[in-house]
């Protein structure tokens, strides 16, 4: 399969900025993947040292603070000398030993000609205290389950070599609109997850997908019970849990009483926090103005969560593959749609989504590209009523709005309508 966070890797070897590459996201996106086909396809050769099997690695970092050193101690484990610029030195599961997450500071300082990456699970939650890393010292890239584009890719090479050719204003014909909504249909179902698509393109078994995600929810929740810090275990899969009703809600906004009755914010925020730092779930705050700054306007306490791969989510709702496959209305079509629009949209622009809800008025997406506000109306099949968006669009006359649903790319007005499939071409549709 191929990512698109390759090119980023690649683009950070030339760079002469270049500092020691961190990848963080959820378990099992694809992050040891990503750095072992980095180093295959880019560099002569390739150290890897993973912390969670390899115990004794750690007393390199515990006593030693030159980064020479420890690249030299590194070689004589490797079996193989360390090459500056040639060798790609890896740090897998690095959460395991904070001595080696701080000793990245060391190769910025000291040692720049030697290309470091490293990754880990939960490291967000690391991340998220700066004293457990060395700040600014270290490049950070975030990985996400696959997107669309990638998914299309991995299924249907002839097709995505079509997609690729789509571009703005772009007239798509009757029968690649047909095959498109059925790779998207089928995302939804699938998802993002590495192992899931691999498995789909091996089998096409929906059933043994089933099992994979059954099984990749039940890793997260071990993981959760497995986490010993300062934030309640309990109270992380009690959140994580109440994530499909919580969506299913005429309002989706969160709501602290959803996850235990009578609960209140400082009873689960913690837990939120570490659920959003370590790759989880994905938080959109409301709004209070439409304006440049959006971050200016967060309500901080008012926001949705939504999971961070669409196929789990549908999972963990108990959608039936029939309801999708067979494009008929269902009562958790909405949530999914939005849940699969904000994880294309994710990382397209600087700022991330927000949602407005006020008096009687509700965006589902709102998008800041450059000073220029965007609103963004999710549909999960070709219906068009929206009201507040209308409304929204006729009083303020944006220069792009954006209406994503099964119809076909076409321009109605003011209103841009985009095919779900074409959401992660946002950006470079406007």
């Amino acid at each position: 399969m191929k990512r698109n966070a390759l090119q980023i890797l690649i683009d950070w070897k030339a760079r002469e900025d270049r500092k020691p590459m961190v990848l963080k996201g959820a378990r099992q996106v694809g992050k040891t993947w990503l750095m072992k086909e980095f180093g295959k396809n880019c560099y002569d050769g390739c150290a890897y040292f993973n912390f969670d099997e390899e115990d004794e690695l750690k007393s390199i970092f515990e006593t030693n603070k030159n980064p020479r050193r420890i690249v030299e101690l590194l070689s004589l484990i490797a079996g193989e000398k360390i090459l500056p610029e040639k060798t790609l030195v890896i740090f897998d599961e690095i959460q395991e030993c904070p001595e080696a997450l701080n000793a990245l500071k060391y190769f910025k300082e000291k040692a720049n000609e030697y290309h470091v990456v490293a990754a880990g699970s939960l490291l967000g939650t690391l991340l998220a205290s700066p004293k457990s890393y060395p700040v600014g010292m270290v490049n950070l890239l975030d990985v996400f389950p696959l997107g669309f584009d990638e998914f299309l890719e991995a299924v249907d090479p002839a097709l995505f070599a079509y997609y690729e050719t789509i571009e703005k204003g772009s007239q798509i014909e009757e029968i690649f609109h047909t095959r498109l909504l059925d790779v998207y249909n089928n995302y939804l179902v699938i998802g993002g997850m590495p192992e899931c698509v691999a498995s789909w393109t091996r089998h096409k078994d929906p059933a043994r997908i089933a099992q994979i995600q059954r099984e990749l929810i039940e890793i997260y929740e071990n993981d959760f019970s497995k986490h010993n810090g300062k934030v309640n275990s309990g109270r992380i899969l009690m959140v994580f849990r109440s994530i499909v009703a919580q969506l299913a809600k005429p309002n989706e906004k969160f709501m602290y009483g959803a996850v235990k009755e009578g609960a209140r914010a400082r009873d689960f925020e913690e837990a939120i926090e570490w659920l959003v730092s370590a790759g989880m779930l994905n938080r959109v705050y409301n709004v209070s103005k439409l304006d440049h700054p959006l971050a200016a306007f967060d309500k901080l306490d008012q926001f949705k969560l939504f999971l961070f791969d669409t196929g789990l989510l549908k999972h963990m709702a108990g959608v039936d593959n029939s309801a999708i496959l067979l494009k008929s209305d269902y009562q958790f079509k909405g949530p999914l749609t939005e849940n699969y629009l904000l994880q294309q949209l994710r990382g397209q622009f600087d700022v991330e989504p927000r949602y407005f809800s006020g008096k009687n008025n509700e965006l589902d997406f709102v998008l800041q590209h450059g000073v220029e506000i965007i609103p963004v109306e999710a549909k999960g099949g070709e219906e068009k009523s929206a009201a507040s968006f209308k409304k929204y669009v006729a009083e303020r006359q944006p220069k792009h709005a954006l209406r994503f649903s099964k119809r076909g790319y076409r321009k109605d007005g003011h209103i841009t309508n985009l095919p779900l499939y074409l959401a992660r071409k946002t950006r470079e549709l406007l």
